[in-house]
């Protein structure tokens, strides 16, 4: 008997996981930012995005950075989406164009309330989603 307990923890272990295991609901995050997606196909992924209109630039909560240009909606979702908070603001540190948000800028986010320093965001490419024909 103490033989095939061990054995019979082995053999569970072993077994795979259930197809019929649910994926955790979308956050709020997820959800808002499929909402200003929807209808929208994405692009190619670019490094740079030119950002002459810097207020279109929007923080979803613990998701992604999203930058309104025209008819392109430009999504980066960074290294660290968790650490995005819509209470925060950005500050960002250029280090080409000043007309361009690059994936290697520096960007740090701060605290509306009390203005302190609260993270530092590392981007990602930029994907653009554009509405679809059909």
């Amino acid at each position: 008997m103490k033989i095939l307990m061990p054995l019979a923890a082995l053999a569970l272990m072993a077994m795979p996981a259930s197809a019929e295991e649910e994926a955790p609901p979308p956050t709020k995050g997820e959800l808002k930012l499929a909402k200003m997606l929807e209808g929208r196909v994405a692009g190619e992924p670019e490094r740079c995005i030119n950002t002459f209109r810097s207020g279109n630039l929007t923080i979803v909560d613990g998701t992604a950075l999203v930058y309104r240009d025209g008819k392109t909606v430009w999504v980066n979702r960074t290294r660290n989406p968790d650490s995005l908070d819509d209470d925060d603001y950005l500050v960002i540190r250029k280090y080409g164009s000043s007309s361009q948000l690059c994936r290697l800028d520096n960007v740090t986010t701060h605290d509306r309330s009390g203005n302190f320093f609260t993270g530092v965001v590392f981007l990602e490419d930029f994907v653009p989603y554009r509405k679809s024909d059909g």
